[in-house]
């Protein structure tokens, strides 16, 4: 009989496939697992012991953005699990893998309403690409495969196995199935070709599916925008995908955006959608593409192809792959030089950020700036969500190198565990944490993992008091009524000291100077932000 347990199999598994590292906040649930990843195994696998099953499952996720493999992350039953969902969310929404290990009461009480017992089958259905549940041991080797591939293929995202505790300590003869990445496949690209070559206001819509560690698909999707003189948008939030200082770059399909850009956007006469899956913010509540703009979508999930816009030509296939396969560029129309500048020039325009006093505290958009000004050619900045973020998609250039890590989903606490798994997996980069008063004190206790592995980090709070988000609708709906978005911060200096970290206040634009300085020093270091409420709301 084999030595090796199920859990051995699992971990034996996901290192022959590069995965180096993962995440988890322990439980009794899964002792075996832990076992299988302690540092004398025969598998070497670097197990980050987080603060919370939340934060652990952000890290897991910026680390997955950050390798190229799926993130992992293991947590225990019930509580575990339930705090570990906002990360599986995330993924999903940000078109992430990620693999979700589950530590289960054992097999004979499923179903029978155990301590601490859920069905993630109901729980997580309508938010796993894939749920997977092992009654034996010689099952659990086919279905870490199983999990790999469907948390890889087509569009991807998080995927979950339910462990029960026994199983996995059981012996297990049986090795996991190898997983080879589908070979692309392609249509005919010359219609695509054709209909580009006559677009005189054509546009690219570049989405998830040029998301690449080694640049690669970045790089051709530079190449091809280039060759063919077509400007490119992103979708929602990722600003990383094409120089943002190229004259080709016409910005982001985001929130707000500013209505002069939307006319224009909807005066191209071909949208070219490459690796994205045209959700409500990137087509702008889905009014972009408008009626009778004609569309090319690409995606590699056919179930969102003519989903809610029908499409001129619709591909299910992988966007980078298609770009290689397009025939040479011929001479663009005359009128597509204009169409350029004209979109080049708004998304110029957009990223001022008028001089302006406020009496309650600073402008965070000059914050924003300065830190995209004086960001090292390869940082890496994980942005939280908030209203303090905004700046940093719109009013900030990114440059090829830089790595702008957020959070699509818009779950406010991602920011600090996405800048302890960009500092751990790259501890020679300059590492930037910009967060607000109120994400801070979700998750920003992950700083203690940062501090017990000696990782360097930039950490930015902009401190305004107040969810400011919610803060902006409130006003908007109810005028001077202030219900439920005041914060009472405590001493949040005094917090930052508590992890070893040099601390700064920033409360007039003469402490900016100091800010530079603690930004390009090596070790960590953090920035408290006086920033004004004002200044955000309508």
């Amino acid at each position: 009989m084999s030595t090796k347990t199920a859990a051995d199999r699992i971990v034996q598994f996901l290192s022959r496939h590069g995965v180096r590292r993962a995440w988890c906040v322990p439980g009794e649930s899964y002792i075996a697992l832990l076992h299988a990843l302690h540092p004398e195994q025969e598998e070497q696998i670097d197990l980050v012991v987080c603060r919370q099953e939340g934060g652990a499952a952000f890290s897991a996720m910026a680390d997955a953005k950050l390798s190229g493999k799926p993130g992992v992350v293991l947590v225990s039953r019930g509580p575990g699990a339930c705090n570990a969902a906002i990360g599986l969310h995330a993924a999903e929404q940000d078109a992430v893998p990620l693999i979700l290990l589950i530590g289960q009461v054992e097999a004979r009480d499923l179903r029978r309403r155990a301590f601490q017992e859920i069905d993630y089958h109901r729980m997580f259905g309508g938010v796993a690409k894939w749920v997977g549940e092992a009654h034996g041991p010689e099952e659990v080797p086919e279905l870490i495969a199983r999990a790999w591939s469907m948390a890889m293929q087509g569009v991807p995202g998080p995927v979950v196995l339910v462990l029960p505790e026994e199983v996995i300590a059981e012996p297990c003869a049986a090795e996991a199935p190898a997983w080879n990445p589908p070979l692309p496949s392609l249509p005919d690209v010359s219609p695509i070709a054709e209909a580009l070559a006559r677009a005189e206001r054509p546009i690219i819509l570049a989405g998830h599916g040029f998301e690449d560690v080694t640049g690669a698909r970045q790089a051709a999707l530079l190449a091809f925008a280039e060759a063919w003189q077509v400007p490119v948008a992103v979708s929602f939030r990722r600003q990383s995908l094409f120089p943002n200082d190229h004259p080709l770059y016409a910005g982001d399909l985001g929130l707000r955006n500013p209505d002069a850009q939307r006319e224009a956007f909807a005066q191209a006469d071909l949208v070219l959608a490459l690796g994205t899956r045209l959700t409500d913010i990137t087509t702008q509540g889905y009014s972009w593409p408008a009626p009778g703009q004609r569309l090319i979508h690409v995606c590699p999930d056919a179930s969102w192809l003519n989903w809610r816009f029908a499409a001129e030509i619709a591909v299910a296939a992988d966007a980078h792959a298609l770009l290689a396969a397009m025939p040479a560029a011929p001479r663009p129309p005359a009128g597509r030089a204009a169409w350029n500048a004209r979109l080049r020039a708004l998304h110029v325009a957009d990223c001022q950020v008028p001089a302006r006093d406020w009496p309650d505290g600073l402008p965070f958009a000059e914050v924003a700036q300065l830190i995209g000004r004086v960001a090292a050619p390869d940082a890496i900045v994980s942005v939280d969500a908030g209203s303090f973020a905004a700046p940093f998609y719109r009013k900030v250039m990114w440059k090829p190198g830089q790595l702008l890590l957020p959070s699509q989903s818009g779950a406010m606490g991602c920011g600090m565990p996405g800048a302890v798994a960009a500092a751990l997996r790259f501890p020679g980069r300059q590492v930037i944490c910009a967060v607000g008063d109120g994400g801070l004190l979700m998750t920003g206790q992950e700083l203690a993992v940062a501090q017990a592995r000696g990782a360097a980090i930039k950490l930015i709070v902009s401190d305004n008091g107040s969810y400011g988000s919610i803060r902006i609708h409130q006003e908007r709906a109810h005028p001077g009524a202030v219900s439920g978005t005041d914060l009472s911060n405590p001493d949040i200096l005094g917090w930052c000291r508590a992890f070893g970290m040099p601390v700064l206040e920033v409360t007039t634009r003469a402490d900016y100077a100091a800010l530079e300085q603690g930004l390009a020093a090596p070790g960590p270091f953090a920035a408290v932000v006086r920033s004004s409420l004002k200044a955000i709301l309508p």
